[in-house]
């Protein structure tokens, strides 16, 4: 029903998925990275090969952490996309697991869930925010402002931070994060992060946050641009998700150039939410 690509075969679905961009964004830039960098083992997957219908990225589960942890999921065929999820072994309904993947699959994960006597919740749903010209962002006065990279000694600070994040179950996430994907922050004299941005493993920018207390500077604008130049300087696909109620964010990465894709949506579901915290 569905089987794992090697390593040749993902660069080719790279170049597959570049087709259907903005809809594979997601996916796409996972692919381009992992081609580029090893972090923690994720399983790519498709229905077929190599005209696939249906394609995700699963991470393994190996502790309580790595559930936060999402699996990427792109489909153009809904039916086929619907016959993986109610029968095949990709996921197990049973337990916990998170998948990002277009908000247009909402009813399909619903309708599975209902059928196998499982809570599914969508617990975002966001714009898919695009910089397609790195050169064009404004200028960004950082003079005086120390900016730095992230490093494991801030994973504690940036999980307590972070929306999504209770306890330390996201710990292995953001310390997946920021040793192997690039991240900005900004230190306050005695060298601590106030500011600070991060990559996900799929390349989109986000995680940004201010300490309350450090806010009005202007310090999200430059890590904004900061990261957005660093990850273009790798080839890396520039773009971020933000949440339809989050209007201050919509607003500083549209002032920075930054377009939605008005046509588009991106969502994640949590199936058996409950398990991950107990």
């Amino acid at each position: 029903m569905a089987f794992e690509l090697s390593e040749d075969q993902l660069k080719t679905a790279e170049n597959e998925l570049k087709k259907y961009l903005p809809m594979s964004q997601q996916v796409y830039g996972f692919l381009v990275i992992r081609n580029r960098v090893r972090s923690d083992p994720v399983r790519v997957l498709v229905d077929r090969w190599p005209q696939f219908r249906v394609i995700m990225c699963k991470p393994h589960g190996e502790q309580k952490s790595d559930l936060f942890k999402d699996a990427l999921l792109f489909a153009t065929d809904a039916a086929v996309l619907e016959e993986i999820l109610s029968k095949s072994s990709v996921f197990d309904w049973s337990k916990y697991f998170c998948v990002g993947t277009s908000v247009s699959h909402t009813e399909i994960f619903k309708a599975v869930a209902s059928a196998k006597g499982v809570p599914c919740k969508r617990v975002a749903k966001c714009y898919l925010m695009t910089l397609e010209d790195v050169s064009r962002l404004p200028p960004v006065d950082s003079s005086g402002i120390s900016v730095s990279s992230l490093d494991e000694s801030h994973i504690g600070l940036v999980s307590q931070t972070w929306k999504f994040g209770k306890d330390d179950v996201a710990v292995g996430l953001i310390r997946n994060m920021i040793a192997n994907f690039p991240s900005c922050c900004v230190l306050d004299a005695e060298g601590k992060p106030v500011s600070w941005i991060l990559t996900y493993a799929s390349g989109a920018i986000g995680m940004l946050y201010t300490l309350p207390e450090h806010r009005g500077k202007g310090y999200a604008k430059i890590l904004v641009s900061s990261l957005a130049k660093r990850n273009h300087a790798l080839g890396y696909p520039v773009y971020s998700f933000i949440e339809e109620e989050n209007a201050v964010s919509y607003r500083l990465f549209t002032n920075l150039g930054f377009t939605e894709d008005p046509s588009y949506r991106e969502a994640w579901f949590r199936v058996n939410e409950f398990q991950i915290f107990q």
